[in-house]
């Protein structure tokens, strides 16, 4: 998670494509649960588990990661949210 978060963080300060496509999927996890830290630690464990039981994964070199996915998009706007909402100590990776 944490190499994910980072990368796709880092990366929106350049893409305004991927900026508008987290934004859509923080959208839809700000309507779909309350923000707080507990609530969205739950929702993202959640989310993971599911994509396990898919058989989802990211790639392991995240310079594949061109076009993220669904999954990964929605994983970088649960790590966006964190940040933004103060939920990271000591300015840890989402």
């Amino acid at each position: 998670m944490s190499t994910l978060g980072r990368a796709q963080l880092a990366r929106m300060a350049s893409d305004p494509g991927l900026v508008a496509a987290v934004d859509q999927h923080a959208a839809v996890v700000r309507d779909a649960i309350p923000l707080d830290r507990e609530t969205l630690g739950d929702y993202l464990l959640g989310f993971l588990d599911e994509l396990r039981h898919r058989g989802w994964s990211f790639p392991d070199r995240l310079d594949e990661l061109d076009e993220p996915d669904a999954p990964a998009l929605r994983l970088t706007a649960v790590c966006w949210l964190a940040r933004e909402l103060g939920f990271l100590e000591d300015e840890l990776p989402a």
